[in-house]
């Protein structure tokens, strides 16, 4: 890849990871934060000794695998997976890639226990998430969108980038307004959509029961995240084609009978246009 196109990824990873805020208290010295890092890359030495640079396609070929892993796993469509890594981490080759295995620039929160790596960003020695391997990053990035004001994607067929593309956006994922252009740029630039695939009514509705529920054993985590707290508290919601109670109660964080209590509803029947009350 000509030099041009790595300084622009570069460039883009670097203002992408303004979309995870950190929640808990960043107020560390420079001391505290250098002494810190040099720890952490002491303890890579060996990989950060032997690292080589990556261009956009290597770094697609490296990591294809896990990305498409990570979609059959969870219905994140791998062309996501991999247009959100190159473009947050500068195609493998940002700072914290390279020292922390950090892919997707994702900040320490209240629930993070692992270790950590300071690094200006919003903030002065913002806090990032520290990974003993790359691969690693990848499934914590899974983890990190099965929370309660991302759920209504998992929602969405698996190769349907572009609804995740806006859905991201829409949900706070990312401060920049063209993220969405951005991500689907790549995709197409590289074919990454190439490597998503469609999957049958019944495989869709086993694979969100699945995360569905992953989520709601998440949702106590996600309050605790800066970007859900984030999240507008429109109480509110609209009844869209497609909908139903129970996928409506699982993208807000409910159980049905709550939805139906909130609602004063005596069954399960909604139609389109109809107005509920989501949150408590």
């Amino acid at each position: 890849m000509r030099k041009s196109g790595f300084l622009l990824f570069s460039i883009l990873g670097l203002s992408a990871c303004t979309a995870h805020k950190l929640t808990v208290d960043s107020s560390i010295s420079n001391r505290q934060a250098q002494r810190n890092n040099q720890e952490i890359q002491a303890e890579h030495r060996d990989a950060i000794n032997n690292y080589q640079s990556y261009t956009s396609l290597q770094y697609i070929e490296r990591f294809k695998a896990i990305a498409i892993q990570e979609m059959n796993l969870y219905g994140i469509p791998a062309s996501i997976t991999l247009a959100q890594g190159l473009y947050e981490s500068g195609s493998g080759n940002s700072e914290l890639a390279k020292n922390a295995n950090n892919h997707f620039g994702i900040k320490c929160t209240s629930d993070w226990k692992g270790k950590s790596y300071y690094k200006d960003d919003d903030n002065k020695n913002d806090c990032f998430r520290v990974y003993d391997r790359p691969e690693d990053s990848f499934r914590d990035h899974s983890n990190f969108l099965k929370r309660k004001n991302y759920a209504h994607l998992f929602e969405l067929d698996k190769n349907d980038y572009q609804g995740w593309a806006y859905g991201l956006k829409a949900a706070g994922y990312a401060t920049n307004p063209r993220y969405p252009q951005l991500l689907i740029g790549i995709i197409q630039k590289y074919n990454l959509d190439q490597y998503d695939r469609p999957e049958g009514t019944v495989q869709k509705i086993k694979r969100e029961d699945r995360v569905f529920t992953q989520i709601d054993q998440n949702i106590g985590k996600a309050n605790q995240d800066s970007i859900a707290q984030a999240t507008p508290g429109n109480k509110l919601y609209t009844v869209q084609t497609g909908d139903t109670l129970y996928n409506i109660s699982k993208r807000f964080g409910l159980t049905v009978d709550e939805l139906k209590t909130l609602n004063s509803m005596a069954d399960n029947n909604i139609k389109i246009g109809q107005q509920l009350v989501v949150a408590k």
